[in-house]
């Protein structure tokens, strides 16, 4: 917790000193305390907007590297398909194939953008 952090026992605390000093500070009681309460919405707003640049900055770099992934796994497979292909080994090649089709698809439905 920061010390703009708003609790339930700063409300209490406020409200005894108002009693115990009277009508007399109120107005200086009321501004302290509403600037405490900008601090901590100013404080949660700035981290929300830094967690959505975030996540736009995120889904924007997501472009670039699902088209690196799938050329890589196209570069990968070809081999893959011919040596399995060339031995008869046509269930390895499926499982080879859905393997990489899994990992695009993984890749591409994390990196999509929210909402």
């Amino acid at each position: 917790m920061t010390d703009d952090d708003l609790e339930h026992r700063d409300i209490e605390a406020a409200l005894e000193t108002r009693r115990e000093l009277g009508a007399r500070y109120d107005a200086e009681l009321v501004e302290g305390f509403a600037e405490r309460i900008e601090r901590a919405v100013d404080r949660r707003v700035a981290e929300r907007v830094g967690l959505e640049q975030y996540r736009a900055a995120t889904v924007a770099g997501a472009g670039p590297r699902q088209l690196a992934l799938g050329i890589v796994s196209l570069v990968a497979f070809i081999p893959i398909s011919i040596a399995l292909g060339v031995n008869g080994q046509f269930l390895a090649l499926l499982v080879t194939l859905a393997g990489i089709v899994a990992i695009n698809v993984a890749h591409a439905w994390q990196s999509r953008r929210p909402g």
